[in-house]
């Protein structure tokens, strides 16, 4: 199990990272997110002993490095998978994934698993891109590492092949049984391949859950904002529910006392009510995406919001509606004064 305890890093009197803790279980995938420059690249790093932390531990079964004692990074057995690929231009694909590998039959069976058998003797110059990333992975997996750090590693990548290369990494990740940190800005890919995801802002950990916990139940509006589309409408707590400008919510969360709040609205918490005979807001824009349409919505209440539907629903600019809650649990809210 690795673990990282009480994190901090700093460059001369600017902190980077902040009083992080977390703990990486047998084969679990953690995917840190946040936006540019607040720090999930350094926190690779650090594990990495690429970087040196301020205060703190990072541990591993047979290893324990602190900022009195430093470990170095070949002493971890650590792989790492970078998003240039990180492949030596000279050697073949067979070549470059038993560099240095002990048992080569280590490197055939990734090479099968990764469907690079018919490249092996094929240089990376006249590769793919996703190609390339599945030899740097194969290399990284036939060293036996203990763990796996990934930064970033599909961001060179078309949108199409990042949606299925992901799965083939991940798939290939719990097919090795090896725990994994990946770095992302993808918010989607976040939520999609991590079995707990980590948001942070300005080296601090935000929160560090599940991605339904991380989505649904956001610790705060920035993680609410950063993790998808969303909204906010002024709520005042009564002892039957929430009172806003869509109503009545009747699903008052428990940890909620009365006063005012912040409700999220996610556009797929919202429906389009068929009659309309009490519009409520007005159609700011109508943007089609496809299998579906999202509208911009301004309430009469001057409130905002955004509202998914399917792609035969067509209103135009201009267009009074009647708009509902359409949530099956509890909405998210904060604290009325809240913004962070």
């Amino acid at each position: 199990m690795l673990q990282v305890n009480n994190l901090s890093v700093h460059y001369g009197d600017k902190r980077i990272i902040n009083d992080i803790s977390f703990t990486l279980s047998s084969d679990e995938i953690l995917m840190l997110v946040g936006p540019t420059g607040c720090g999930k690249t350094t926190i690779l790093q650090c594990v990495a002993g690429l970087v040196p932390q301020s205060a703190g531990e990072v541990a591993f079964t047979n290893w324990r490095s602190t900022s009195q004692k430093h470990i170095p990074p070949e002493k971890r057995n650590l792989g790492m998978v970078f998003q240039d690929f990180a492949l030596f231009p000279h050697l073949t694909v067979e070549q470059n994934v038993c560099f240095r590998v002990k048992d080569s039959t280590l490197a055939d069976q990734w090479l099968e698993l990764l469907g690079l058998n018919d490249k092996r003797h094929v240089k990376p110059g006249n590769l793919s891109g996703g190609q390339k990333q599945r030899v740097a992975l194969a290399r990284t997996l036939a060293h036996q590492p203990s763990v796996v750090l990934l930064d970033e590693p599909l961001s060179n990548l078309d949108a199409a092949l990042k949606d299925s290369l992901r799965w083939d990494i991940r798939d290939a990740l719990k097919r090795a049984q090896v725990p994994a940190i990946w770095v992302t800005h993808d918010q989607s890919e976040a939520l999609s391949v991590g079995d707990r995801v980590g948001v942070l802002k300005d080296g601090i950990l935000q929160q560090l859950d599940t991605p339904e916990r991380c989505f649904s139940a956001p610790s705060n509006p920035f993680v609410a904002r950063f993790l998808g589309e969303a909204s906010f409408l002024r709520g005042q707590v009564q002892p039957d529910g929430i009172n806003s400008a869509l109503g009545v919510i009747n699903k008052r969360p428990e940890s909620v006392s009365d006063g005012e709040v912040q409700i999220l609205v996610r556009p797929d918490d919202v429906l389009f009510v068929e009659s309309g005979d009490k519009p409520n807001g007005t159609i700011d824009y109508s943007r089609y995406e496809g299998e579906t349409r999202l509208f911009g919505i301004t309430l009469h209440s001057g409130e905002s919001i955004k509202l998914r539907a399917n792609h035969e629903v067509v209103f135009k600019p201009g267009d009074n509606v009647q708009v509902a809650f359409n949530a099956n649990e509890s909405p998210a809210v904060f604290p009325a004064e809240s913004s962070s």
